[in-house]
This record gives C-alpha cells, structure tokens and sequence, in this order.
C-alpha cells in the first residue's frame, strides 16, 4: 500500500474530448482554442486536467504508422521497419505516433495508459515527447517497456531521463516549467526472426497542471444510496506471497484492487492462468494480477497504467485519468463502473481505515450513502469481511484529491458505457 515514490500533490479540472470519442465524459470550465505548441495562461488557483485517447479506427488513421497497419480498431505490427536489440535480444520494430495534443494549458504532468496485444515474444513501448510555448522539442521519453506476458520480457518503466525538458517518475512524465502540447509513439516489437503480431488497441494520457490547494467538500450527486456488488478481497491475505514480485500484504494494494474491479465484471483470469499458484492460496487471481502487473524497475505493483494495460483487454476497456471531485465520481457510480483510485493520509485523517496512515494507497470506490459518504473496498483490511467500509466524504476527498489529483483507474465492459454529461453540469 506504501508507495516508494511519493506522488506531487495535484488536482484537476477536465474540458470535454470531442477529438477521441469520448463525448462529453469529463466537462470543464477552463475551455480554450490552442494551436500545437502554444499555452496559455490560467488563474493561479484553476485545476485542470485533459484527457486524449486513440481507439477507433478512424482515431488511430489519425496517427502515423511505420511498418504497421491499421483496421478493425487496432495498429498492427505488419512489415517491421526497424531494428531493436533489448536485454541482449534482437528485435524487428514497427512504430504509431500520434498527432500533436494542445490540452488548453501549460501542463506539467502527462500520465499515458495503452491496451495492447504481445503474443509470443512481443513487446510494445511507449514513449513521449513535449513542445513548450517558444516552440522547443524534448527527448522521446519512455513511460513504459510492457508485455502481457513476462516469459520473455521484464516490464519496466525508466525513472530519470532528465536531459531536457522533463523528466519521468515511474509511470508520470512531469514538466516542471509547463508544456503547451504532447505526442506519444507506440513502438510494437517482435523478436527477429519469427511471426509474432503484436498490436494496440487503444493508447492516451492525461495531463494536467493543478495547485496543491484543497477544495471545498462536494456536495452529494446522483449516486446516493447507490452500492456496486464488487467483491471482496484482501491484500493483507497475500503477505509474504512471492517476493520476486512485491512480497503481497502491503504491496499488493493495486492488483488487489483491479482485481476487484474484474471480478465484478466476472472478468478475472481463468484458472488454467494461475494453475502455478499454491492450492492454498486465497484469491489466487490477486497473485496472478500481481506477477502481471509488476515492474521491475520500479521494483512494485503500483504502477498506473501497468495495472490498466492488464485489465483492458480482460475487462474491455481501461485508462488512467484524474477526476475533479466525488461528485464526478458519482457519475461513473451511477453508470455501474466502480473507480480504483489512490489515496494518502497522515494519523487520524482519514476515520475508520484499517491502516493509521499511507504515502499511497488504491481501494475501490463502490458507491454513496444516502447523505453522500463514500463507501469503498478497502484492500487493507486483514480479512474479506472488513474490506467494504464507510469513509466520511469530506476525509475521503481530501486523501484523494489533494494528495494524487483525484487519480482512478477506470476499467468497465462493453455493457457499462462512459456516463454521459456536459460542461458546468458536474
């Protein structure tokens, strides 16, 4: 649950994404006209956030592929253009780079989140790069080195990469001096010599630039007294569970947590998928969600988009983004998708947890009360049975939106659609 890098503390505001086919999902007031490469200027107390995908075919033709193809909603790796040698293996590679994204704003932040396919051994990368407002370039920047499987490839994240205009903490890219627009490249990887086909399916960010200022509590929306059946499942009983890949109990707050969420769409991994775990271990799918989402220069389970790469293809769909309030948490509640989101609090801030404070958490977010309070599934608790509780809203709002920006990981199927809305009215 204790993160060993310590997310800056940020908050967001989020304008519509017409662009992505997204709708009018997120809604904001801070909406303006940019061309790539300029920023503009906002109040020093605005909180905004956008986020940009590629997912449909025609958003993917967007795009510029090498040595790929595009159809039926996927970029695959098709007559590879370029060679890569990685951990001492040769690799024929195909690329996708995105148009560039103007957000609106001098972002300072970009979180990417990708779903893709690597049969055999296949990879894919992807990496980004920023423009700034005097029209300078940055380095390509990789977020992520990432395969479903890791029979043949460690996944891996490269923390540093300070050379110019940014430089990247694990899974976030992050501009101290603001950047007016982005591109990211997928690079889709097969070992030399065989057939493997990886591809992907959808890829984007979130950026953000937000004050560390805290908000005042929201008021109570459309999900009260609305409660998602999403089951339970403890971290604590993992611990001491493979030490190669976090050593379960206080690491395992994120794939148990995913977990919970694919359990509720009755989309965890078969049984065959982790025959290799003991027969006595509970909740064998938090293991195998563990060993899929570990990263081994990161040296955890806590990594963003690894654990939504890991769901999307099981689930549907998934991505990292940053909500703005719990109010607009309610949305997704009330549109049947429960949100992972992550948390920080110090000693007695946060009433009735099981654990007395974190420097990063994720739960499940799985409804309201009738007066607005939020109930969760806590992975923390030492049993199944204390995993769902009742936080007070003020606390819980504040443990998330000041200390992670209002992070979640969304991950819903194809029978619970992305709750509709328009600017102002969230």
């Amino acid at each position: 649950m204790t993160l060993p890098h310590v997310r800056p503390l940020v908050r967001p505001l989020v304008r519509p994404l017409v662009r992505i086919g997204l709708g009018a999902v997120l809604a904001s007031c801070y909406v303006a006209a940019m061309s790539p490469g300029t920023a503009q200027a906002a109040p020093a107390t605005a909180r905004q956030i956008d986020y940009a995908q590629w997912d449909s075919t025609a958003e993917l033709r967007a795009g510029k592929v090498s040595g790929a193809a595009v159809a039926r909603g996927r970029v695959t790796l098709t007559s590879p253009t370029a060679r890569r040698s990685v951990g001492g293996k040769r690799y024929d590679a195909a690329t996708w780079e995105s148009p560039w994204v103007s957000p609106g704003f001098s972002f300072t932040e970009l979180i990417p989140s990708w779903s893709a396919a690597t049969p055999g051994d296949s990879f894919v990368e992807v990496r980004v790069r920023g423009r700034d407002a005097a029209g300078r370039l940055s380095s390509w920047d990789l977020l992520g080195r990432w395969a479903s499987s890791d029979a043949h490839l460690e996944r891996t994240t490269l923390s540093g990469q300070a050379d110019d205009l940014a430089d990247v903490s694990v899974d976030t890219w992050r501009a101290p001096a603001g950047l007016g627009s982005w591109q990211v490249r997928v690079v889709l990887a097969r070992r030399a010599g065989t057939t493997a086909t990886p591809s992907l399916d959808t890829v984007g960010a979130v950026t953000s630039r937000l004050p560390s200022d805290a908000p005042g509590t929201s008021r109570p929306g459309p999900a009260r007294g609305t409660v998602l059946d999403v089951p339970l499942y403890s971290q604590m009983t993992h611990t001491g569970h493979y030490p190669q890949w976090g050593g379960g109990g206080e690491a395992w707050c994120s794939p148990t947590s995913t977990s919970m969420v694919l359990g509720y769409y009755g989309k965890l991994p078969r049984p065959r998928a982790y025959s290799w775990v003991p027969s006595g271990h509970t909740d064998p799918w938090v293991d195998f969600a563990a060993r899929a989402t570990f990263d081994h220069s990161y040296d955890g389970t806590g990594n963003w988009p690894f654990n939504t790469a890991y769901a999307a293809p099981r689930a549907g769909k998934a991505f990292v983004t940053r909500l703005r309030s719990l109010r607009e948490a309610e949305r997704f509640i009330a549109a049947g998708i429960p949100l992972v989101a992550s948390v920080s609090f110090g000693a007695g801030e946060l009433d009735g947890a099981p654990i007395s404070s974190t420097a990063g958490h994720l739960l499940v977010i799985v409804g309201f009360t009738a007066s607005g309070d939020v109930v969760v599934n806590d992975p923390a608790s030492t049993t199944r049975a204390g995993v769902r509780r009742t936080y007070d809203r003020a606390q819980l709002e504040d443990a998330w939106l000041t200390r992670s920006g209002g992070l979640v990981y969304v991950i819903r199927d194809s029978a619970h659609p992305l709750p509709a809305g328009s600017p102002g009215n969230w």
